[in-house]
């Protein structure tokens, strides 16, 4: 049997500053913010400051999920605490959903009776907004497209920037022609575009928690390719998932009956699943006849791998 854990070098200790940074300045800007609200009486403010706090609180769990994430294997967690970079997604993409939720039932609440905003405090307080989120967002960009942990955390500052555009918008509305409906109606399309972009990440993560396979992995490709090997007769077993941001385990069986150097075979094609699938946590089990014993008694339950 060969294996390959923790040959690859990984850069969580990266992400944890910029979730720690990320996080400390959108607490300080939710802070700024419920405050001009209570000044101002402004509910635009005090819920979009309401609304930036659950965010923080997202924001949170990403910085926590990479900070689990360096913790070494030990003997109860023998793959370390990598998979807190899968769960805090799934966590982000809940909160998510559940203000964008919360955002389109007091849009609505409100189109029977907009109340009055001051235009010029909101006009102001949401530019910032759109500045500190993106470029808090600028901050996790690095890698977002594969690690579901900084996509989670990407998304909602983007989500932030477009909810503070939309106060934007509706404050110059209300300040230019007083149309205070401008408010709950930019509030209710933001609500409904959070929802759409957040539901890719809520089922990604979920897939992912639940060790599916990745998607930009074709099992059946890494099977075929398995199957070709020199003096593999066939192949079962096959099992991929992810173990956390950018790291992608497979385990396998392989009939391979020939006396040859298996050691050697091994070591070459743990190499080559790493660079043409990006499989690097790879555990072969070489059998030298039909399938063990053990995976006999295993075969009806998986049979389909």
């Amino acid at each position: 049997m060969g294996h390959d854990h923790g040959a690859h070098p990984h850069h969580h200790g990266s992400s944890t500053r910029a979730f720690a940074l990320v996080t400390l300045i959108n607490l300080a800007y939710t802070a700024l913010e419920a405050g001009y609200g209570f000044y101002t009486n402004s509910l635009a403010l005090l819920s979009d400051a309401l609304h930036n706090l659950g965010d923080v609180l997202g924001l949170a769990l990403a910085w926590a999920a990479a900070s689990l994430a360096r913790r070494p294997p030990s003997g109860r967690h023998t793959y370390g605490w990598r998979r807190a970079t899968l769960l805090s997604p799934l966590a982000n993409a809940i909160l998510l959903m559940v203000f964008s939720g919360a955002l389109g039932w007091e849009a609505v609440r409100r189109f029977g009776a907009p109340p009055a905003i001051p235009a010029t405090p909101v006009i102001v307080v949401a530019t910032l907004g759109i500045l500190v989120n993106l470029g808090a967002a600028w901050l996790v960009k690095d890698g977002h497209a594969h690690d579901l942990n900084k996509r989670g955390a990407f998304l909602h500052l983007v989500a932030d920037a477009a909810v503070s555009l939309a106060a934007v918008v509706a404050g110059v509305g209300i300040a230019l022609f007083g149309w205070a409906w401008l408010d709950p109606a930019t509030a209710l399309l933001i609500g409904i575009v959070i929802a759409i972009g957040t539901y890719g990440l809520l089922r990604d993560s979920f897939n992912a928690a639940m060790d599916a396979v990745p998607p930009d992995i074709d099992q059946a490709a890494v099977a075929a390719f398995l199957a070709g090997q020199p003096g593999v007769s066939a192949v079962h077993h096959l099992h991929i998932w992810p173990l956390g941001a950018g790291e992608i385990a497979l385990t396998a069986h392989l009939v391979r009956p020939e006396e040859q150097d298996h050691d050697a075979f091994i070591d070459a094609t743990i190499r080559a699943l790493e660079q043409r699938f990006g499989i690097n946590h790879a555990t072969l089990q070489i059998e030298r006849g039909g399938p063990c014993q053990h995976d006999l008694h295993d075969a009806a339950p998986h049979h389909s791998h």
